[in-house]
């Protein structure tokens, strides 16, 4: 498995309503020590917007900041979307 199936599978559920889904995949892609890249993170964020998800989502706010990526103007519009 690489970054694209990962981000393959994470985007379509995140896509189909499977927030729960999505979070799971992305938890385990850093369990497997796969380095998320931004469209990881943009399909990740789409379902961190409930009140269930923030805390989640904030600590994928520390990642993306870890890795680099909250200069991407893809993975902000995705950050000001999730707050």
């Amino acid at each position: 498995r690489n970054v694209v199936s990962w981000n393959a599978m994470i985007g379509g559920y995140a896509q189909h309503g499977f927030g729960d889904k999505a979070l799971n995949l992305f938890w385990q892609m850093q369990r497997e020590r796969i380095k998320p890249d931004k469209l990881t993170f943009v399909s990740v964020l789409k379902v961190c917007s409930t009140p269930a998800t923030l805390v989640q989502g904030k600590e994928i706010h520390a990642l993306i900041i870890q890795g680099g990526f909250e200069s991407d103007a893809f993975v902000g519009s995705a950050l000001v979307d999730m707050y």
